[in-house]
């Protein structure tokens, strides 16, 4: 944190300096992980379920820390510790008192579906001419912006930051340290409902983040989406979409040859001809929020047909595999309905036989049986030959889907029952919130022989 001295972190947090200590020593990164400690870094000391960062403070000065937030001393601990009430408040302080010394403008990226791949796709785009800093990986919640942000340094010339959340204030809360200039709203769907209720309650959480924007600055939103289109708000909307309503829209969707996605993107002034280097029609979203932005910020059409070619997917969200045996569509990353039906969207586009292999879509509240018979109907509906199911709730998705469907007692029946269901050269979608695990089925199909 450029400027940022361990005197200034100890009054914008209230904390109270403990151990031998140099006010003026400037801080590093924040950092959680006691092995990720670089000298100079600020060690935060959070109590988890099973882990109590206290129990590392040592090991975080031993690795040179320059101090370390707690809200107790451990016995035998003589380095820096800023003593706190709240190690989680302290963060928020710190992080948001230093990005009120930034000047770099800051892209806040949020939704219920598709924040990463925006993010990666955004960032992907504006790096063609700016130095950016990014959110790494899905560092996105209230431990996660204060990390990214504590990592803007003073040769960055704008940041993407991603914000997930999954109950009401916490938007509100991740504004007041990103402080961004400008947002990007993917899609307002159905996740976290336990907490938020319907997708009125999720537009409301999300929309947090507008009360800390000034009036008139550009917030880019799906246009497509039912929710953000009708969005009433003090700031310029940019519609982004495949509408004929949209500022930024996508034209001629086809995947190619080798699996990836191309289309036009148009403007009111520009046609410009892009490939995604990935598979699913969802990334087509991700390239109009990525070159939406990137004409805000100025860029020529060659940065961002360059910017969209050079996205990576992150993680297990959508990656294509040709095993040798079928094509693995490895999207393990999360489920909810809004993406599942993305996803098999997207598998259908592919010729071929179509086997879903689908698990519980977690935290959907009351009327998650439903929505799981719901999808489960959708993907027989599509054209879906065969869906694997395996999971309590994807017991529904099933009966939904009917006689297309195989429900399995666990995950281990169902692996084991692959290679008497599945074909050589079907096109196989895996998909599952992360909690059910899913990805050990991918390895399995990873190494079958067919």
């Amino acid at each position: 944190m450029w400027g940022m001295t361990i005197g200034r972190a100890a009054a914008l947090c209230g904390g109270r300096l403990c151990g031998e200590a140099d006010e003026n020593t400037e801080l590093g990164e924040l950092v959680i992980d006691s092995r990720a400690v670089r000298p100079g870094d600020l060690f935060a000391a959070y109590r988890g379920e099973r882990v109590d960062g206290h129990d590392y403070i040592a090991a975080a000065l031993e690795r040179g820390a320059a101090c370390c937030l707690a809200e107790r001393v451990p016995e035998g601990v003589e380095g820096a510790v800023l003593l706190v009430e709240s190690v989680q408040t302290a963060v928020e302080q710190i992080a948001a008192g230093y990005r009120e010394t930034l000047k770099l403008p800051v892209v806040g990226i949020t939704g219920s579906v598709g924040k990463t791949s925006a993010k990666e796709m955004v960032a992907s785009v504006l790096s063609q001419r700016l130095r950016v800093l990014k959110t790494e990986g899905n560092l996105n919640n209230q431990i996660g912006v204060p990390m990214t942000v504590s990592r803007i340094r003073p040769e960055h010339e704008v940041a993407v930051v991603e914000m997930g959340i999954s109950g009401f204030g916490e938007m509100r809360s991740l504004a007041r340290i990103a402080r961004p200039d400008c947002a990007v709203y993917t899609v307002i769907g159905h996740a976290h409902l336990e907490q938020l209720h319907d997708l009125d309650g999720v537009l409301r959480a999300k929309t947090e983040m507008l009360e800390l924007m000034p009036d008139g600055a550009p917030i880019f939103v799906n246009g497509d989406d039912e929710k953000l289109r009708g969005l009433a708000c003090r700031q310029r909307k940019i519609l982004y979409g495949l509408g004929e309503g949209c500022d930024v829209r996508a034209e001629r969707i086809r995947v190619t040859a080798e699996g990836h996605t191309a289309c036009e993107i148009v403007t009111a002034e520009r046609r410009i001809p892009v490939r995604i280097p990935a598979f699913g029609r969802h990334l087509v979203y991700a390239a109009l929020a990525g070159a939406a932005v990137g004409l805000h910020f100025g860029l020529t059409d060659e940065e961002i047909v360059d910017g969209i070619a050079g996205f990576e997917t992150v993680g297990r969200r959508g990656a294509v595999i040709e095993t040798g045996s079928v094509t693995l569509i490895d999207d393990c990353y999360n489920s909810n309905p809004d993406s599942l039906r993305s996803s098999i969207d997207s598998l259908m586009s592919l010729p071929g036989r179509h086997v879903c292999i689908l698990g519980d879509m977690l935290e959907m509240g009351e009327e998650s049986p439903d929505m799981h018979r719901a999808i489960g109907r959708y993907a027989a509906e599509k054209g879906a030959e065969l869906v694997l199911t395996a999971g309590p709730l994807a017991a529904e998705l099933a009966l939904g889907a009917g006689d297309r469907a195989i429900h399995y007692v666990n995950q281990k029946a169902l692996t084991e029952d692959l290679p008497r269901q599945l074909r050589k050269g079907d096109r196989v979608l895996v998909k599952a919130s992360r909690g059910m695990h899913f990805d050990a089925i991918s390895e399995a199909i990873k190494e079958l022989k067919l």
